[in-house]
């Protein structure tokens, strides 16, 4: 009899209404079971020909001939005499944030002249609003480093297409890449990194 008195008040309907919705909304706003599945990607890697640290503006115009002077030590670069291959910007390895975080960052330069982030054997928590961040802020291991990615400058490349495997962004064009040091796989939602990569 109490029972029925009780759900025949318009407060316990009320009260109901609300903890329904609460629980609506907090089911979508933290999307807890990412956090127990996966999604992978195997994306197409950019074959790449220079070394580490080239990082030279490639010059489709001029003659192999001229890509080093003689008796200079310096070898000519692959991406000067293939026109198929791309050369590498800079790279590195992620360290854990708020999530373990394992794999590695590289920008590319195509060999049509556009740029490319990768990321390689990425293994990290999957998460509600994943986004993939390029920004000026250095790589910081431990709690001091989770939340400082956007207090600088950042450019976001998209949403992070799966929390495992190798994927790749493009770059826009009128991206500044000078100043851009570190990538973040960053929880917009929650203004955290799970992981970042310092890209020397």
């Amino acid at each position: 009899m109490l029972s029925r008195r009780l759900f025949r008040t318009p407060l316990t309907w009320i009260a109901v209404t609300v903890l329904a919705a609460g629980s609506a909304f907090g089911l979508y706003w933290f999307q807890p079971w990412k956090l127990l599945s996966d999604a992978e990607v195997a994306e197409r890697l950019t074959t790449v020909a220079t070394p580490a640290g080239s990082g030279a503006p490639a010059d489709s115009g001029a003659p192999p001939s001229s890509a080093a002077p003689a008796g200079s030590g310096t070898p000519a670069s692959p991406a000067a005499t293939e026109p198929a291959t791309a050369a590498l910007v800079g790279s590195g390895e992620f360290v854990s944030h708020e999530h373990d975080t394992s794999g590695s960052a590289r920008i590319v330069r195509t060999a049509d002249g556009q740029h490319r982030l990768e990321l390689i054997g990425l293994d990290t928590s999957n998460g509600p609003d994943l986004r993939v961040w390029l920004t000026d802020q250095p790589v910081i291991e431990g709690r001091e480093g989770w939340h400082v990615f956007d207090d600088g400058r950042w450019v976001e490349l998209g949403r992070l297409k799966g929390n495992r495997g190798d994927q790749g962004y493009s770059i826009p064009n009128d991206v500044e890449l000078a100043d851009l040091t570190s990538v973040s796989i960053w929880c917009k939602r929650f203004a955290v990194s799970f992981g970042a990569a310092e890209l020397g």
